[in-house]
């Protein structure tokens, strides 16, 4: 397993969040990508590089150039506003819901937050753009490793990516590093790629990105969004539009979901794969479906995440592992290598 790994994850270290009306402590934070990386050193899983820089243009192809623009001058923005912001993290107070316009880009730099964010609880930071943007180049690089011949290649980066769409960040994601990297893929050839999301939360972003698209595959298990993050997206009934009709599928569970469940759904998202034959595969590895996971209520243990890993490997796809999400930084290690030991060992 080659892992491409973002040396300056920890540039992005948000002070606080706003979660359930409180403001806590940030549950995405530089120790979860410190605890994989001492479990990938302590099982010697393969050699552990660090990424190329690729141009701004390569993140065009998923993400909005204003957008782009956006991110890039966002923190100087903010402290043009008041430079005593330098102490403190920016989140947005408005948004542009229902029937307000989005199609102008106000100058209001707080405003601008509104635009381009869907919660209150993802901070930006001073190093947020630096982390992202490494980030995106760690997922890009994996896609061209498999193309030149990796069966495996793992993202350890943050902040995670699949809430983040062409436009919009939120869910803690910036940039949207599985939808790169599918896209990567098929512009260096691939005809098709999946993309498989087994984060307990809906990856919103992912699925808009290529919902209108045959030649990508999005296919997620996740919590029910009636009644978890990102709540607006993720049902039964969304099965892509025009030439993507088909092309998605989501796989929601109810709270309290068990393991036996779980697996069943992912058999069902794996026969998927198998009828869409895939060139590749994507996965947006979130491990909080984990039972101690503070986020989740979901019920695998960490030896599930070996038959995760194992299931995988039997699809016999080249495979980018991305990741996402898990919260349990104690276990986190350990559960996020089994999944890549369970792939790596299988075949």
């Amino acid at each position: 397993m080659l892992t491409f790994y973002n040396e300056l994850h920890a540039q992005h270290r948000g002070r606080h969040e706003f979660f359930r009306g409180e403001l806590k402590p940030c549950f995405e934070k530089p120790e979860r990508v410190d605890s994989v990386l001492a479990e990938l050193g302590r099982r010697g899983l393969g050699r552990i590089v660090t990424p190329q820089g690729v141009p701004l243009m390569s993140l065009e192809r998923i993400h909005t150039p204003r957008y782009l623009h956006f991110l890039r001058h966002a923190w100087a923005d903010w402290l043009a506003l008041d430079p005593a912001n330098a102490d403190k993290d920016a989140f947005p107070a408005v948004w542009p819901v229902r029937s307000l316009r989005s199609d102008i880009e106000p100058d209001n730099f707080c405003a601008k937050l509104g635009l381009y964010s869907m919660d209150s609880g993802t901070p930006l930071t001073a190093g947020t753009w630096t982390a992202a943007k490494t980030g995106a180049d760690c997922a890009v690089n994996a896609a061209h490793a498999l193309r030149l011949g990796e069966r495996g290649a793992f993202v350890l980066s943050r902040p995670p990516g699949h809430h983040a769409g062409a436009d919009f960040y939120g869910g803690y994601c910036f940039l949207n590093n599985a939808a790169l990297a599918a896209q990567h893929m098929l512009d260096d050839g691939a005809r098709r790629v999946a993309i498989l999301d087994l984060d307990y939360h809906h990856g919103n972003g992912t699925q808009s990105i290529f919902y209108h698209r045959n030649d990508v595959l999005f296919i997620s298990i996740h919590a029910d969004p009636r009644y978890e993050y990102p709540f607006y997206l993720g049902h039964a009934d969304e099965k892509g539009v025009g030439a993507g009709q088909g092309c998605n599928l989501n796989l929601p569970l109810p709270a309290g979901s068990s393991a036996a469940s779980w697996f069943s759904a992912l058999e069902t998202a794996c026969i998927r794969l198998g009828s869409f034959a895939p060139d590749a595969l994507v996965v947006s590895l979130g491990v909080d479906t984990f039972a101690g996971d503070p986020l989740s209520r979901f019920a695998l243990q960490s030896a599930d995440y070996l038959r995760i890993g194992e299931r995988l490997a039997y699809l016999n796809l080249p495979t980018a592992f991305i990741f996402e999400g898990g919260y349990a930084v104690k276990e986190l290690g350990t559960n996020v290598v089994n999944v890549l030991e369970g792939y790596e060992t299988a075949l």
